[in-house]
């Protein structure tokens, strides 16, 4: 995957050098510092955050245990099927038990590499067998530092992409900076590493540079069919790398049709674009093999009525409406597709559209990173400059855009490409990257989690208005004195600037925050996870909240009933199911639920039972009660629908050790974090137990 990485970037290299003017010796030696200072601006933020994870855990120097409790939440779950390729006794039959899992959910056998997106797992498990390094470089290390070089990756991309547009690598190197400076904000890699959003946005990343290069004018036809193949691999590699891939895919392809009904691309590059879009999915689509939820998607139906509907030339009024229409609805709806329907009742709960006690909608809502930007967000990117020349930048180019399309449609849409037949000029590649920061900025605003494919992009977008000839041509033809002696002075002179007071301001923060020195410290998860891996049978099956199972995966290689991986309804379904254990339920319920899951040992945490980090009708206790009709516990107003439960909270009351508790479970473990209880298996319930599960889906 580096090496595709490495191909992808030699390739836009190539075509930034191809698609420039006459060569001098000062044009090689401008370029070749220019790509100096990207590379090195790379490296800086892959050393960077690697130094930070470091720092802040002393990875180095802790346990091996308490290196895989540090993979936190679902992160830990990706990072097992990494161990388990890597434990496999042969790289066929490591696949070969991926896909045919019986450990990831219990009483299942599942297809992980159609289930989830892991196939950088995988690869990077063979490549570490294959290659002749480990006696000088551990698993964790090579595997950490792989996705800490895609950040490298990102970083280049964006420089590229910001020069493209600007002309001028002073933009990039501006570019890079602001990404660096404005880390808590662009990614959180250091400390999320596995997440499928840090292996897939640097080739996000990658495509928008390619589809930059592919939108300049006087770009020859060789180049556009090496750039179009660039863009496929990297949308390719984006889409295999992360679950969400059809949405992000989805807005892009409505930024295309956007582009092409202000006639400011031509019909063979819109087909272009949606045909590498297209290819990309129905690769993975087979890759991840043939996975429904792909086929589903809401991206694919609209390129593909998009693609029928410009291929039959009907009329721009009818097209328009076309497309409009919930097309992919439809098909959704067609498919009977139910493993992403949890994405639509969240947006539509969130935009007041839908009921709001869904569990899972419910869930999503409740997580601050699912709720709006923060404006704080705002004040930290004005704090490095990075606000200000962004939002000039948009307004001018919004309006220029505005004007743009009225003078076209004034004087009868002169031919697509030719701004010379216009009083403003509207580039193509400045358009699609005006257009893909307003979209995403508007799903960055209404989803947190959502910023990280905004900020960075937003960092190339200022570094253009800082440094773009057209913003300055047209300021200074405003005051009537532009000349190209002082275009140059005004684009060379104020990036330096800027940098010279980033340095003096954030440079010394940047060497005190790299100089903190912390250490890991989770002494009861790491008794937890010692105690298991020691006192229990290698086939026993756990039950208990999503983030902690997977933690125990991979640290114990125990069987789960649930994990974080949410884009399945059984699976969904099932966790709502053991997630009683925190609701006001009987022990005989919980019980059956947990024997119907086949658990052996259900882990309570004391801060999911008396949880304050969430305010009420948040809590997870809450969102269970109110799921179940119950009324929520605490002071506070209740819906009045809801009635008393007829049974106390069950992560509470079976800590009284209650005759009704303990004929059902058995305390084998506990400390002040967590409470482990193994079931007892009733020779009444024992036939009960077996027949609903024999019932369960064995076709995933």
């Amino acid at each position: 995957m580096d090496a595709g990485c490495v191909l992808h970037f030699n390739i836009v290299l190539c075509y930034v050098i191809l698609s420039s003017g006459v060569w001098t010796w000062r044009t090689v030696l401008w370029v070749a510092i220019g790509w100096t200072v990207g590379i090195s601006l790379g490296m800086l933020s892959c050393i960077y955050v690697a130094t930070l994870h470091e720092n802040d855990l002393w990875f180095s120097n802790i346990k091996e245990v308490e290196r895989e409790i540090s993979f936190r939440t679902e992160c830990g779950l990706y990072y097992s099927y990494y161990k388990q390729m890597l434990r496999a006794p042969s790289i066929q039959q490591g696949l070969s038990e991926l896909i045919n899992d019986n450990a990831t959910e219990s009483k299942r056998t599942i297809n992980l590499l159609r289930r989830m997106n892991i196939y950088q797992e995988v690869f990077l498990g063979v490549l570490y067998r294959i290659l002749p390094i480990q006696a000088y470089l551990e698993p964790v290390y090579f595997y950490i530092y792989t996705v800490f070089s895609l950040q490298a990756v990102y970083v280049i991309a964006l420089f590229i992409t910001s020069w493209l547009l600007s002309g001028s690598w002073l933009a990039g190197a501006l570019t890079g900076v602001w990404y660096i400076l404005n880390r808590v904000d662009t990614t959180r890699v250091e400390f999320t590493i596995s997440l499928r959003e840090n292996w897939s946005l640097p080739f996000f990343a990658l495509q928008i540079a390619a589809i930059t290069c592919y939108l300049r004018p006087h770009l020859k036809p060789i180049q556009q069919k090496v750039v179009l193949w660039l863009m496929f691999l990297a949308t390719l590699c984006f889409c295999l790398t992360w679950q969400f891939n059809q949405f992000i895919l989805l807005v892009q392809a409505l930024i295309f049709f956007t582009l092409d009904c202000l006639d400011l691309i031509s019909t063979e590059q819109v087909t272009c674009l949606y045909l590498v879009q297209v290819s990309s999915l129905l690769s993975v689509w087979l890759l991840q093999f043939c996975n429904s939820m792909i086929l589903g998607s809401l991206a694919l139906s609209f390129i593909v009525a998009a693609l029928f509907v410009k291929h039959f030339q009907v009329r721009p009024n009818t097209y328009r409406m076309f497309l409009l229409k919930p097309q992919g609805f439809d098909w959704f709806q067609a498919l009977q597709l139910r493993s992403d329907e949890h994405i639509f009742k969240f947006i539509k709960s969130k935009f007041g559209l839908g009921p709001t006690r869904d569990f899972d909608a419910s869930l999503y809502l409740c997580e601050e990173a699912f709720g709006l930007l923060p404006l704080d967000t705002f004040d930290r990117l004005a704090g490095t400059l990075l606000a200000y020349p962004y939002l000039v930048t948009l307004i001018v180019l919004l309006f220029v855009c505005a004007f743009f399309r009225c003078d076209s449609s004034a004087v009868g849409r002169p031919p697509k490409g030719r701004c010379e037949a216009r009083p403003i000029c509207m580039r193509a590649d400045v358009a699609y990257n005006l257009l893909h920061t307003v979209f995403f900025g508007l799903l960055a605003l209404g989803t947190m989690r959502m910023k990280y494919l905004w900020t960075g992009h937003m960092c190339a977008f200022a570094a253009y208005g800082v440094c773009g000839k057209e913003l300055w041509s047209l300021c200074l033809n405003m005051i009537h004195c532009n000349t190209k002696t002082k275009l140059r002075l005004i684009r060379y002179t104020l990036p330096l600037v800027i940098l010279c007071f980033l340095y003096y301001k954030f440079w010394p923060k940047l060497m005190t925050e790299v100089s903190e020195l912390r250490e890991f410290y989770d002494p009861d998860t790491v008794e937890l996870m010692t105690w298991i891996s020691s006192k229990t049978p290698k086939k026993a099956v756990f039950a208990g909240s999503m983030q902690l199972l997977a933690g125990i995966k991979l640290c114990t290689g125990r069987v789960l009933t649930n994990h974080p991986h949410y884009e399945d309804r059984a699976l969904r379904e099932r966790t709502k199911q053991v997630y009683q254990i925190y609701a006001q339920q009987s022990p005989e319920e919980v019980h059956g639920i947990l024997r119907a899951a086949g658990a052996d040992f259900v882990v309570m945490e004391d801060s999911i039972c008396y949880e304050r980090r969430h305010g009420r009708g948040c809590r997870l206790r809450d969102l269970l009660d109110l799921a179940n009709g119950h009324i929520m516990d605490g002071p506070g107003d209740n819906d009045p629908d809801l009635v008393h439960a007829t049974h106390p909270r069950f992560c509470e009351s079976i800590k009284t050790d209650g005759p009704a508790y303990t004929a059902l479970f058995t305390r084998v473990f506990q400390n002040k974090t967590f409470h482990v209880y193994k079931l007892k298996r009733g020779k009444k319930r024992a036939k009960a137990d077996r027949e609903p599960v024999a019932m369960e889906d064995r076709t995933q």
